[in-house]
C-alpha cells in the first residue's frame, strides 16, 4: 500500500518566469523603492493617518547610503569535543545549531515553511505587491498593524541583523525595532538578495538561521530537539509543528503548549493542502493525534560532561581560546569558539579516564575536606590521556561541585596550585647531574643545618637568620645523619642532602632545568623565585605540570609540549591547524637513565614508595611529597610509557591532613605515600591493563660506603654498628642495586608489594620540617624565605 506521506526528495526550483509585478520588484530604481518603504510603512508598521510623510527625505537619504551587498555572517553554530576514541564528550555553543544543505532539509519542511509563512515566495520578488495592497486593507479596516507583509526574503534579512546582533540585548532590540531606517535597509538588502541568489537558496538560509525555540536555531536543531531526529526524516504532522513555531515561538512551544502547538500545527497542514502540498487524506492522518515529541532536552557545555570529563573539556576550552594557532589575537580566537561549527578530536582515553576517576572518586568522597585531583600523559607524545578530580564539574557549592580545574594552572581554567614538597627534589637531582654531579654524589646531610649562602641567576642569596629556627633546615627524622649519596637520600627524601646539592650548583641551575621541564611558572603564573625552599617544593605547581615533568624523566630526557587536541575540522571537512607537542632534549640520556634507576629505588623496599607497586609487577618509578602541615600530598609516579602525577589536599589549601577522615579512611597524618599513592596504585592498575610492558633504561649505581651508627660501638653487644640500606641489609654485604638485590642493573625483579607492618614507617620520611625558613637576600636586597614544604 503507498504511503500517505508525500515523496521526501527535495528537487530545486527552475528559476521562474518573471510576472510583470516580479519584474516591478527587481527592477524599480532607487528612489522608487524608497517612495515604496514609505507607503509599507505607512500602512502596515506606522497605521496612524500622517506617518506617510514621516522621514520620506531621511529615507531616501539613508536608503542610498546602504551598501549595496549584505554581508551576511557566518551563522554561529554548534560544535563537538570528542574523546580519543570518537566518542562525544561534550557538545558546546553558543547558538545550538548545524547549518545543513537543502538536500538535507527534505521537502516536508520546505513546502510547510513557504506555506505558512510566504505562500507567493516563489512568485514574488523582493517585495509582495499583492501582499502589501491585502496588509494595507486589513490594518486600515481595524486601525492597528494586525497583518504583516514582509515577504520570506525579508523575514530572513531581520533574522541576519539579529544574528549579527549576537548576544548584546540592546543590538538585538534594534535590529528588531520597526523603524522607517530599519525597513528602508531590510528592502534594499532583500532585493540584492533576489538579485544573487535563487530563491532555493534564500530558503535553504532561512531555515538554517530562524529560531525555533527551546534553544534550537536553524531546523536541523529543532528537529533533533522536538523528535530526536534528521530534518529529512520528518513527518508532516512534525514538519507542520516546526514550521508553525517561527511567527511564535514561545506561544506555540509544543513542550510548554501543546494544545495551542497542535492548533497551529492543524492551521500549517490546512495550508499544505491549500497550496496542493498535501491531498486531504494525507491532511486528516496527520491532524489525526497530538503532537508526539521525542524530545531531548538542551545539553550545551563541558557541564554535560559525563566520567568527569567536563574538567578536561574546560580545559579544551581553554587551549584554544590561548594557542594563537586557532587566531593570531584573542579577539580571533573567541570568534572561532564561539561561532563554532567545529569537530574537536581530543586526546583523552576513555579507558583511563575511566580508571583515574575511579581512583579519585573512590578513594576520597565527595563530601571530604580534602579533594585529589588526578592527571595522565603519554611520555613521548605529550598527550594528556585522563584528568579528573574528585568534586564534580558544575555550579552547585551544595554539591560539592566547582568549575576550577585542580589539575591545571591558574592561566588554564585552574586555581593557583599546590605545593608539590619532595616531589621536585627529582628536578634538583637532574640539574646536579646535567652540572657534573656523578651518580654517586655525596655529602654530609646533617640532621639540621642553617639555610647556607646560594648563588642565584643574578647574584647571592644569604641567610639573615642563621642560628634561629627560622634560619635552619633539618630532615624528618632524629636518625637522618648523613653522609648520604644521591641513591639513598632519594630513596629516603633526606632535606638536608638537596640543599647542599642546591648549594653546590646553585638555585639558577634549579630554577633553569624547572623551566625547561615545563615548570615555566608557579601555577599562579608568577615566576619561580630563587629561594633555597624551591628544591623542597615550596612553590605552588600543578598536578599536569608535574605529570608531564615525570612523563619527561620516563621518556630519557626529551620534553614534549602537553597536547589535549589532535585535529579539528569545520562543518564542511576542512582541516582547521593545531599545534603538535614540541619535543626537545632537555636534560642527556645518562642523565635521565640515573633519575630513573634512583626513582626505581624510592618504589623498592626501604623507599618512601615501597608499598605501591602494580598488581602485574611491571617497573614503576615515582617521588612521594607532602607540604608542610601535611596541606597537601603527592605521588608523581610512572611506568616507562604511561606517567601520572596524583595530588590530595584541600581545594584552598588550608587544610591540614591530620586525624582526618579521607574516604571512610581515618588518617593520623597523611603522607604522599599513604594519600595519593593508593589512590595513583589503583588507577594505575586498570590504566596499563593491556599496555605492553616496557622497561627503564637504567645504570649501574654502586651502594654507598658503609657508615657507623653513632648509637653504636664495635663489640659493644648493641647490635651492628653499621647503618643499613634500604632492603634491610647491612651496607657493608649490601648488593649494588636498589633494594638490596643481587639481580642484573638492568632488570627489576618481580615483586608484590610489601605489606607495611606497624613498626616501619618509611613513609613519615618525605615530610618536611615545619619550622620557618630564614630571611634571606639576594644581592643587596633582603628577601622573606617561604615556608618550605616537604622534606
Amino acid at each position: 500500500m503507498p504511503s500517505s506521506e508525500p515523496h521526501d526528495t527535495w528537487v530545486p526550483r527552475p528559476r521562474r518566469r518573471e510576472t510583470p509585478l516580479g519584474l516591478l520588484g527587481h527592477g524599480v530604481k532607487f528612489l522608487g523603492y524608497s517612495t515604496l518603504a514609505g507607503v509599507l510603512l505607512a500602512g502596515i508598521a506606522l497605521p496612524a493617518a500622517g506617518a506617510l510623510g514621516l522621514g520620506m527625505k531621511s529615507g531616501v537619504e539613508e536608503f542610498d547610503s546602504i551598501p549595496a551587498d549584505l554581508k551576511t555572517p557566518a551563522l554561529t553554530q554548534a560544535s563537538w569535543i570528542y574523546d580519543a576514541k570518537g566518542q562525544q564528550i561534550a557538545k558546546v555553543y553558543e547558538r545550538d545549531r548545524r547549518v545543513i544543505t537543502g538536500e538535507e532539509m527534505g521537502t516536508l519542511i520546505r513546502q510547510a515553511q513557504v506555506d505558512i509563512e510566504d505562500a507567493r515566495f516563489y512568485e514574488h520578488g523582493a517585495v509582495d505587491l499583492k501582499g502589501v495592497l491585502r496588509a494595507i486593507t486589513k490594518n486600515a479596516e481595524s486601525g492597528t498593524a494586525v497583518q504583516g507583509a514582509s515577504t520570506l526574503t525579508q523575514q530572513y534579512v531581520k533574522n541576519v541583523n539579529v544574528e549579527k546582533a549576537g548576544d548584546d540585548p540592546v543590538a538585538v532590540l534594534e535590529a528588531q525595532r520597526k523603524t522607517l531606517g530599519r525597513k528602508v535597509q531590510e528592502l534594499k538588502y532583500s532585493i540584492k538578495l533576489e538579485e544573487e541568489l535563487t530563491k532555493d537558496q534564500i530558503l535553504t538560509n532561512y531555515l538554517n538561521i530562524t529560531y525555533y525555540g527551546q534553544q534550537a536555531y536553524g531546523i536541523q536543531a529543532a528537529a533533533q530537539r522536538y523528535f530526536s531526529k534528521n530534518s529529512k526524516d520528518l513527518t508532516v504532522a512534525e514538519a507542520a509543528t516546526l514550521a508553525g513555531l517561527v511567527q511564535n515561538p514561545s506561544q506555540f512551544d509544543p513542550k510548554a503548549h501543546p494544545e495551542a502547538s497542535r492548533k497551529r500545527r492543524d492551521v500549517v497542514i490546512d495550508k499544505m493542502v491549500e497550496n496542493k502540498h498535501l491531498t486531504p487524506e494525507q491532511a486528516k492522518e496527520a491532524k489525526s493525534g497530538p503532537v508526539a515529541l521525542h524530545y531531548q532536552a538542551p545539553q550545551n557545555g563541558c557541564i554535560t560532561a559525563d566520567a568527569g570529563m567536563g574538567f578536561f573539556c574546560d580545559y579544551v576550552r581553554h587551549v584554544i581560546k590561548q594557542d594563537p594557532v586557532f587566531g593570531k589575537t584573542a579577539a580571533e580566537r573567541k570568534k572561532l569558539w564561539d561561532q563554532g561549527g567545529l569537530f574537536i578530536h581530543t586526546t583523552l582515553d576513555p579507558v583511563k579516564q575511566a580508571a583515574a576517576l575511579k581512583a579519585v572518586t573512590t578513594k576520597v568522597k565527595v563530601t571530604d575536606q580534602v579533594s585529589a585531583a588526578m592527571t595522565m600523559v603519554e611520555p613521548g607524545t605529550g598527550k594528556i590521556l585522563a584528568m579528573t578530580q574528585t568534586r564534580p564539574y558544575g555550579i552547585d557549592p551544595a554539591k560539592n561541585q566547582t568549575v576550577v580545574n585542580y589539575n591545571v594552572d591558574a592561566g588554564m581554567g585552574g586555581g593557583n596550585g599546590f605545593q608539590p614538597g619532595s616531589n621536585f627534589k627529582p628536578i634538583v637531582a637532574a640539574a646536579g647531574l646535567e652540572a657534573g654531579l656523578t651518580s654517586t654524589q655525596s655529602y654530609p646531610s646533617p640532621n639540621k643545618m642553617d639555610w647556607p649562602t646560594m648563588t642565584t641567576c643574578e647574584g647571592t642569596w644569604k641567610n639573615l637568620e642563621k642560628g634561629k629556627k627560622g634560619g635552619t633546615i633539618p630532615n624528618e627524622s632524629s636518625g637522618e645523619v648523613g653522609p648520604y649519596e644521591l641513591k639513598e637520600a632519594m630513596a629516603l627524601s633526606v632535606n638536608t642532602y638537596f640543599v647542599q646539592m642546591e648549594q653546590e650548583i646553585g638555585l639558577c641551575a634549579v630554577k633553569q632545568m624547572a623551566n625547561k621541564l615545563g615548570v615555566a611558572s608557579k601555577a599562579s603564573g608568577k615566576p619561580l623565585e630563587e629561594l633555597p625552599a624551591l628544591g623542597l617544593g615550596t612553590q605552588e605547581v600543578s598536578p599536569l605540570v608535574m605529570a608531564n615533568v615525570y612523563a619527561t624523566f620516563a621518556n630519557r630526557g626529551t620534553y614534549c609540549t602537553p597536547v589535549a587536541i589532535s585535529s579539528v575540522t569545520t562543518m564542511d571537512g576542512k582541516d582547521v591547524p593545531v599545534s603538535p607537542a614540541k619535543c626537545d632534549r632537555v636534560m642527556s640520556e645518562s642523565t635521565a637513565d640515573v633519575i630513573n634507576t634512583v626513582l626505581l629505588g624510592v618504589t623498592e623496599k626501604g623507599g618512601t614508595a615501597r608499598d605501591l607497586g602494580l598488581n602485574d609487577d611491571r617497573q614503576i618509578a615515582g617521588k612521594t611529597g607532602t607540604s608542610d602541615e601535611k596541606k597537601s600530598a603527592w605521588f608523581s609516579g610512572y611506568t616507562a610509557n604511561l606517567a601520572a602525577s596524583v595530588w590530595l589536599g584541600g581545594p584552598a589549601g588550608g587544610v591540614p591532613m591530620k586525624n582526618i577522615t579521607i574516604g571512610g579512611k581515618r588518617f593520623d597524618e597523611v603522607f604522599g605515600a599513604t594519600g595519593p599513592g593508593p589512590i595513583w596504585q589503583l588507577a594505575m592498575n586498570d590504566a596499563v591493563r593491556g599496555m605492553p610492558e616496557q622497561e627503564f633504561e637504567t645504570v649501574y649505581i654502586p651502594n654507598p660506603p658503609p657508615k657507623r651508627d653513632p648509637s653504636a660501638s664495635p663489640g659493644s653487644g648493641s647490635g651492628s654498628p653499621w647503618t643499613t640500606w634500604p632492603g634491610g641489609q647491612p651496607t657493608d654485604v649490601a648488593p649494588n642495586w636498589p633494594g638490596g638485590r643481587t639481580q642484573s642493573p638492568f632488570r627489576q625483579p618481580t615483586r608484590k608489594p610489601a605489606q607495611p607492618t606497624q613498626q616501619e614507617q618509611p613513609t613519615q620520611r618525605d615530610q618536611a620540617p615545619q619550622d620557618q625558613a630564614p630571611q634571606g637576600q639576594q644581592g643587596q636586597q633582603g628577601q622573606p624565605e617561604e615556608q618550605h614544604g616537604d622534606g
